[in-house]
């Protein structure tokens, strides 16, 4: 028994969710996202969407969960969107944004220049005496976390003294440095 796809999913107000043969669409004031779907069934009643799954075959127990998730986080995205912070630890390592690039100084002898997908939206702050935080906003979280983890592996955070590019709240594994 899948305990979270027998959950209903509430529509909130000015969200609409339509459900084609095997495409689900989910249009709100943020946005429109699209989602096949195949396994499972799909039903929209009384400001709620149900996942209901036909048998109990490990095939389609693993479909009802996730695609009740994906559904879930498009309600979600359309209606109040996604957010991803970065933070740059490390001394020189600066970043700015001119609309939908995103310029990065990592390190390197060249700065990193990002071309954005037009559905991201991006914020750099940079205070005096913090490290830089990049601020990614969408309504599609597949794509936030995608673009997220892309500008993470310009320069992953190193072990020893935690430098590179981080998730806001990311615990990272520190090791010892050399023994005197």
């Amino acid at each position: 028994m899948s305990r979270i796809g027998n959950n209903p999913i509430a529509i909130p107000e000015g969200v609409t969710v339509d459900v084609n043969e095997d495409i689900i669409t989910v249009k709100g004031k943020l946005g429109e996202l699209k989602q096949e779907f195949s396994g499972v069934e799909v039903k929209v009643e009384d400001a709620q969407v149900f996942v209901t799954r036909p048998s109990d075959s490990k095939e389609h127990k693993a479909k009802h969960g996730l695609y009740r998730s994906l559904v879930l986080n498009m309600v979600e995205g359309v209606s109040k969107g996604w957010t991803k912070e970065l933070e740059l630890v490390g001394v020189g390592y600066r970043a700015s944004n001119q609309g939908q690039k995103l310029d990065l100084a990592l390190g390197f002898s060249h700065n990193i220049v990002f071309e954005l997908a037009p559905e991201v939206t991006v914020e750099t702050i940079s205070e005096k005496g913090k490290n830089p935080i990049v601020k990614l906003t969408s309504f599609d979280k597949q794509l936030v976390g995608h673009i997220a983890a892309k500008i993470r592996s310009f320069r992953k955070p190193e072990p020893y003294k935690g430098k590179g590019v981080k998730f806001v709240g990311e615990e990272l594994r520190r090791k010892a440095g050399k023994s005197a």
